[in-house]
C-alpha cells in the first residue's frame, strides 16, 4: 500500500511539473523568415491569452514590423500597410488592456508586450522582441513589461536580419525597409509593400503541454525597484531611455 502511495504521488507531481511548463509555440512566418515563439503559459496566462485571442483570429496577418531600434528591439503586432506614404500605417484594432505580468526577464531572445509610457496595465496588441539582454531599464520601467515567449531555434538570425535593415524616419517613422537605402530616401525613391517587413501569417503550431525545461526562462528580479537618476545604466536622462521617451516605444495612438 505504501509503495502504491509513493507511486501515486511520484505520479501527481509529476504531471504537476508537466502542467506547469505547458507551453504553446506560435510560428511567425514573415517575408524575411519564419521564426518561433515559445509562450510561457503558465507563467503569463492573461498576457499569453491576449495575444493568443489576437493570432486566433487572424488579425496579426499581413501587418508589419513598424519599428526596429538598432540592437534594443523590434516591435510588431500593431500595424497595417495602408498604401498610402504620406500616412502609411493603420492599427490594427485592440481590444481591452491586459493585466501586467512582469515576471519574467527582458533578456535577448524574449518576446514581450508593449505598452504606453507610464501605463503598467495598458498592453493591448503591440509586442517586441528583444535583441539583447534590456532587463536593466525594462524590467523595472514602467512597471516592468510583461515577458510571455521567448523565440527559439534559429529564430533570432530571422530577428537580427531585420533589426539590420534601413530605418528612414519621415513618414515610416522607424520601420524597417528592405531593399531600400539612405540614398533611395534621399532620392525620394517611392517605398512599396515590398520594402515593409511584412508578417504574412501566425499560427499556432503546438498547443498541446510540452516540458519546454530547457528554455529556462530568467525571472525578473528587478521589478518593484526605482530606477536611479544617478546611474548610466537606469538614468531617465540617459540617452537611452531619451530615445524611448521621444519615440513612445510602447505604443502609439496613432502612427
Amino acid at each position: 500500500m505504501l509503495k502504491k502511495s509513493v507511486l501515486a504521488a511520484t505520479f501527481t507531481a509529476a504531471l504537476a511539473i508537466s502542467h506547469n511548463a505547458a507551453a504553446t509555440i506560435v510560428l511567425v512566418e514573415t517575408n524575411m523568415g519564419d521564426f518561433e515563439i515559445n509562450l510561457f503559459d503558465q507563467t503569463t496566462p492573461k498576457t499569453v491569452t491576449n495575444f493568443l485571442t489576437y493570432v486566433r483570429d487572424g488579425a496579426y496577418n499581413n501587418s508589419v514590423i513598424h519599428r526596429s531600434l538598432k540592437d534594443f528591439v523590434i516591435q510588431g503586432g500593431g500595424k497595417r500597410y495602408s498604401g498610402n506614404n504620406s500616412a502609411p500605417f493603420t492599427d490594427i484594432p485592440a481590444r481591452g488592456p491586459v493585466d501586467n505580468e512582469p515576471k519574467l526577464s527582458n533578456v535577448r531572445g524574449t518576446v514581450a508586450m508593449a505598452k504606453i509610457n507610464n501605463s503598467p496595465n495598458s498592453a493591448t496588441t503591440n509586442w517586441y522582441v528583444n535583441i539583447k539582454d534590456n532587463s536593466a531599464n525594462l524590467d523595472k520601467d514602467n512597471g516592468g513589461y510583461t515577458v510571455f515567449g521567448v523565440v527559439t531555434g534559429t529564430g533570432m538570425s530571422i530577428v537580427d536580419s531585420i533589426n539590420t535593415l534601413y530605418v528612414p524616419g519621415g513618414a515610416f517613422r522607424e520601420a524597417p525597409l528592405r531593399n531600400y537605402s539612405l540614398t533611395d530616401w534621399t532620392n525620394k525613391v517611392p517605398v512599396t509593400a515590398s520594402n515593409l517587413v511584412t508578417i504574412e501569417r501566425m499560427t499556432i503550431i503546438d498547443d498541446s503541454p510540452t516540458t519546454a525545461a530547457n528554455l529556462n526562462p530568467k525571472p525578473n528580479t528587478l521589478i518593484g525597484q526605482v530606477t536611479d537618476s544617478g546611474s548610466s545604466s537606469g538614468s531617465m536622462g540617459s540617452a537611452l531611455l531619451l530615445v524611448l521617451a521621444g519615440l513612445a516605444f510602447w505604443r502609439r495612438p496613432k502612427v
